[in-house]
């Protein structure tokens, strides 16, 4: 695994690409950008026909610059870093700190890209390439970025740990529809990596991310909880959920007589028959935890939310 590392000291789990993942795909965007630089070039060579040698010229220049340098430069800004040949070869962009990468970061490395791939044929990228620990070319080191594979085994892939048996079933009511993707794919990384932190570190860390969701949900978190067992039972809450939801779908949730499953509703009959389904077939996965549960008495001492943050359980 690579050994990047976030501010708040986080180990992510980002494999760099190596040399033969990053040439194929380089090979790749290659083939199909000058495939479209030729095409265009046919074009306007028939359109510039009637123009004199430096307008010839000129025209020349700016296709070759918004083909060849521009294009990429855009399609990795759009994508966040995923270009057709790296989409070809499961790789992504990132910048060194693992989030997507921006304009400026795509900007330096198709700058420099003209240097150490298209002006030099690769050899300079290469070189740069197996030298770096990371297999990184100039234009990576320059823009701080790394090329990872998006791709890994499952057996790769930890899995979060579960949280408390007491805290099961607490955030049912709780809407994290304002969540972004990306806390929760922090959130992950710091569950599954936690144990390798130091413990000053993963606390400020684990209250840092659960203020956060307790700003993105507007509900204050139970009083004694954890920081780092309140975010293990919110991720459970949401895996739950879409357990639900995925399990719904399979199994026919919308058709006619049969029960919504945690809010996804019914679709009416077209012809108007609908089938008796047994309750057991629409039930959720046994693996699942229960949309509500009884009240549980909070085994720190009694209820006294704040708004937001959180304090060691004494």
């Amino acid at each position: 695994m690579s050994g990047l590392v976030t501010g708040d000291a986080v180990v992510l789990g980002l494999q760099p690409a190596r040399l033969p993942s990053r040439a194929l795909a380089v090979l790749i965007d290659l083939v199909v950008v000058w495939a479209a630089y030729l095409l265009i070039s046919l074009g306007l060579a028939v359109a510039t026909a009637s123009l004199d040698e430096a307008a010839v010229m000129a025209v020349s220049i700016a296709s070759f610059l918004l083909v060849l340098v521009g294009a990429p430069i855009a399609v990795e800004t759009l994508s966040h870093g995923r270009s057709l040949g790296k989409m070809a070869c499961g790789l992504r962009v990132v910048r060194d700190d693992g989030g997507p990468i921006r304009f400026r970061h795509a900007l330096v490395r198709g700058a420099m890209g003209v240097v150490e791939i298209l002006m030099t044929f690769g050899v300079v990228a290469c070189v740069a390439s197996l030298v770096s620990e990371r297999g990184r070319r100039l234009g990576d080191v320059f823009a701080g970025t790394l090329v990872v594979r998006e791709r890994i085994p499952a057996a790769r892939v930890l899995a979060v740990p579960p949280p408390p048996p007491w805290l099961v079933g607490r955030f049912a009511g709780l809407d994290l529809s304002a969540v972004p993707e990306a806390l929760w794919l922090e959130i992950r990384q710091y569950l599954t990596r936690s144990r390798e932190l130091d413990p000053v570190v993963g606390r400020r860390l684990a209250e840092r991310l659960a203020d956060e969701v307790v700003t993105r949900t507007g509900t204050p978190p139970p009083a004694g909880v954890p920081a780092d067992a309140y975010l293990a039972g919110v991720v459970a809450e949401r895996q739950a959920r879409d357990a639900r939801k995925v399990f719904a779908l399979g199994m026919g949730a919308g058709r006619p007589g049969v029960p919504a499953v945690s809010g996804v509703p019914a679709v009416p009959s077209v012809s108007g028959v609908a089938g008796a389904v047994p309750s057991s077939v629409v039930a959720p996965p046994a693996s699942a935890p229960p949309v509500s549960s009884p009240p549980v008495v909070d085994p720190v001492g009694e209820s006294s939310a704040r708004p937001t943050g959180f304090a060691p359980p004494a």
